[in-house]
């Protein structure tokens, strides 16, 4: 197959598995009001809910792997390496000048004076 063709039928083969999770909420959900219409007890979904549930979910997740292309190595390295050691040290918003440092200033101790 083409590129242009594969990626519509995963696309395609998305939309299906979109449309059949749906569809098994709204048949579980249409399940449990027949049981009440019924007074029976539920005890769990009936196997034909259960089974498209999970080949929904199956189908869904290998065609969203697909859809979303191929995956690209993590690499720390790549944002890093054009820059210098004293610009990746840089951190500005760390910056403070409101510090224990200013104690030792002459001026520091005229203006706690009370006037």
């Amino acid at each position: 197959m083409s590129g242009g063709s594969w990626s519509t039928l995963v696309r395609s083969l998305c939309f299906i598995g979109l449309i059949s999770l749906i569809h098994c909420a709204y048949s579980a959900a249409q399940h449990r009001s027949y049981l009440r219409l019924t007074e029976q007890e539920f005890t769990r979904l009936p196997a034909d809910i259960l089974l498209q549930t999970v080949v929904s979910l199956v189908l869904i997740c290998y065609s969203a792997a697909h859809v979303a292309g191929d995956f690209l190595p993590i690499r720390a390295d790549t944002q890093v390496r054009t820059k210098s050691w004293d610009t990746v040290g840089n951190c500005p918003s760390f910056y403070t000048f409101d510090h224990r440092a200013k104690s030792l200033s002459p001026y520091f101790a005229a203006d706690l004076r009370p006037q």
